[in-house]
């Protein structure tokens, strides 16, 4: 049986397992690692990566996948931009890896990765189409088309978490009024302390809504909301009935979901209305870890059709 090593790239922590064919992971191990300074360099980031992957090569390992946050040229492992490394752009990430690890590497959008774990071992599994959501520090977003992942032309497709849902917020990406500004864990942790004056992560303020704080429920709902205008203007482009959402704010499952369908189905056009299904994920934090074994299998498959 061929093993993957998959590895889920974060901003401070990296998670990584070895993935037999079944989906099942073995030696998992996850580490923290700075790698959303934006001075860091290429080299430093091929460096930092590497180092942790290496030790975990002596499991017999057939090839390696890996979820990245950025915007990647289709399944080349081109790494266009990576918003939160300004310094770097047009990074053959793939191939550098491939030299530092000696392994076939594939490399894709992490979004896009916990979209493909979702479909093949998760929520979504089954589904023709399927549309996935991160809930993270940021609002990420990736497609499943015709039972295959859909990037886009420039590797940029389902960046919905900057579809414009309101007009005041400034969003990292330099815009006014993304779904991320107002639905992420980020976002409802600022508008807490914007209403209370305390400082608190998304989880916390969850079971602060749950204690009978109104503020909290109100901001989750509000996220809730957000989230339910942004699904509805996707699903009137792309007539896609399964959405999956995973990432920390799920955690407040009890209180977003609800918000959200109640927005959805307002804002769907009526023979669209009640026709969407909205999973919370049943794979925690390793759909982006399932994903990123599926394109290095999918890669290995591709190499030896040639």
């Amino acid at each position: 049986m061929s093993l993957i090593l998959a590895a889920d790239i974060g901003g401070t922590n990296i998670r990584a397992a070895v993935v037999d064919s079944y989906g099942t992971l073995l030696h998992e191990h996850n580490v923290t690692a700075r790698l959303s300074d934006p001075e860091l360099s290429a080299d430093a980031i091929i460096t930092i990566i590497a180092g942790l992957l290496r030790p975990m090569l002596k499991h017999h390992i057939t090839a390696v996948g890996l979820g990245f946050p950025g915007f990647f040229r289709g399944d080349s492992g081109m790494l266009a931009a990576s918003p939160n490394l300004p310094n770097i752009s047009e990074l053959a990430l793939a191939d550098r890896l491939h030299e530092a690890l000696d392994l076939p590497v594939a490399v894709q959008n992490d979004a896009l990765c916990a979209a493909l774990g979702e479909h093949q071992f998760g929520a979504g599994r089954g589904s023709q189409n399927l549309l996935h959501m991160t809930l993270g520090t940021g609002i990420g977003g990736g497609l499943i088309l015709n039972k295959r992942a859909w990037s886009g032309e420039f590797g940029m497709a389902m960046e919905i978490g900057h579809l414009r849902v309101a007009e005041e917020r400034l969003c990292g990406c330099g815009l006014h009024g993304c779904l991320e500004a107002y639905a992420s864990a980020t976002a409802v942790s600022d508008r807490y302390k914007e209403e209370s004056g305390e400082q608190h992560s998304a989880e916390t303020i969850y079971q602060l809504a749950v204690a009978g704080d109104q503020q909290a429920k109100t901001i989750i709902e509000q996220a809730g909301h957000y989230l339910g205008a942004a699904i509805a203007e996707a699903i009137k482009l792309l007539d896609i009935h399964n959405v999956t959402i995973s990432g920390g704010l799920t955690g407040a499952w009890p209180l977003l979901h609800p918000a959200l369908v109640k927005t959805l189905d307002e804002r769907l056009i009526p023979p669209l209305r009640s026709t969407v299904n909205v999973y919370r994920t049943t794979l925690g934090d390793h759909a982006g870890l399932l994903g990123a074994s599926v394109i290095a299998r999918n890669a290995l498959a591709a190499r030896d059709a040639e």
